[in-house]
């Protein structure tokens, strides 16, 4: 795309956001919430895009002004000046298009969404329930220098340790935007720690990362949906098997289950897993446009195809490999420990140079 295409193009996204600007100041809509939480989220959007347009816009002026000064200007002082800026200049507009470029890119309105995070065993037995258990640390770590909440909904332990399936909401800024990239088939060799001979296992956990769905994303029929009560399981107070605090929600229609007892109170349980029922249910529309775009962005792997391997932790190698981008790094303890931020950061820089190439900006 040219600099005229493009400056239309952002005339355009200028032209808009004067008007979303413009629309939030407006009774009407400042009373319909709904209304207003999306303009306000095409506001934030927007903003970006706009200031990096007046810089652009910037760049471009001196440009001109350097050259009419190159083409008119005697003083060879002035000329040396002139040619050095229009030396920098010209230098930041490659990079400065770049930018612009990805920005226009039509963002996923999910990106900025919280995640709800199931993590369960695969193949390997207990073993694998312990190498889901590694992987709950891992995101919690790194959920952790993100300064994101993560509070847990619903978890089975292993009987050697770990969780047979844990799940966790996580909220914060962003959060679905990162943590869709760890969707899909980890795979982990090692000696386990059930092994007596000292022999390398492969064994596996699956994890799902959904959009947290708002409340106004869903609707939900009371009628639809069966509430039971039960006692807790596991750690958690004096409560635990003494009092029906756990909550079973199951949506007749869809079939679909879900259960929390991380909370003493049946309300507050209650009130996680309906958020919980909202997002699977969302989800089960989402996952059309997942797949959708899946089948276009090969790199992407995760987004679609949950059962698809996506890493590979080797532990006598010190290597994490994540298949998706061909990426081996050899620092595995640093990664189980939260430092996920190289992997996902490549991750999304593939994903961005395919989304420009299969579009037209």
């Amino acid at each position: 795309m040219n600099k005229h295409n493009i400056l239309d193009k952002l005339e355009g996204v200028r032209l808009r956001f004067e008007e979303v600007e413009q629309m939030l100041t407006d009774p009407q809509v400042a009373s319909d919430m709904q209304r207003y939480i999306k303009l306000n989220k095409e506001y934030r959007d927007l903003e970006p895009v706009v200031k990096t347009y007046n810089d652009y816009k910037n760049i471009l002026s001196n440009i001109d002004s350097a050259k009419d000064i190159l083409a008119t200007e005697k003083d060879e002082e002035l000329r040396d000046m002139a040619r050095m800026e229009l030396e920098e200049l010209q230098e930041k507009v490659g990079p400065m298009e770049e930018k612009i470029r990805l920005l226009l890119l039509p963002a996923d309105p999910e990106d900025e969404k919280n995640a709800i995070v199931e993590i369960r065993a695969g193949t390997g037995g207990d073993e694998a329930s312990i190498f889901a258990g590694d992987l709950f640390r891992m995101y919690g770590k790194f959920c952790e220098t993100k300064k994101w909440k993560v509070e847990v909904t619903h978890y089975n332990e292993g009987t050697a340790g770990g969780y047979k399936e844990i799940v966790f909401n996580v909220t914060g800024q962003g959060v679905y935007g990162v943590l869709k990239y760890e969707s899909g088939v980890h795979r982990v060799q090692r000696v386990p720690q059930t092994e007596t001979q000292g022999r390398v296992h492969t064994s596996a956990a699956t994890v799902a990362v959904l959009p947290e769905a708002e409340d106004f994303d869903v609707e939900l029929r009371p009628d639809d949906i069966r509430k039971d009560t039960y006692c807790s399981s596991g750690p958690g107070g004096q409560s635990v098997n003494t009092t029906y605090s756990a909550i079973r929600l199951t949506h007749i229609p869809s079939g679909i289950v879900v259960t929390c007892q991380d909370q003493k109170s049946q309300l507050k349980n209650l009130d996680k897993a309906m958020a919980e029922l909202r997002t699977r249910l969302y989800n089960l529309e989402y996952q059309k446009y997942i797949d959708e775009i899946s089948s276009k962005r090969k790199t992407m792997v995760s987004t679609g195809d949950r059962s698809a391997k996506i890493r590979t932790y080797n532990y006598q190698q010190g290597r994490v490999t994540d298949h998706r981008i061909n990426l081996t790094l050899y620092n595995l303890t640093a990664i189980l420990d939260g430092d996920l931020d190289e992997i996902i950061d490549k991750l999304q820089m593939a994903e961005n140079a395919e989304r420009l190439k299969a579009s037209a900006i």
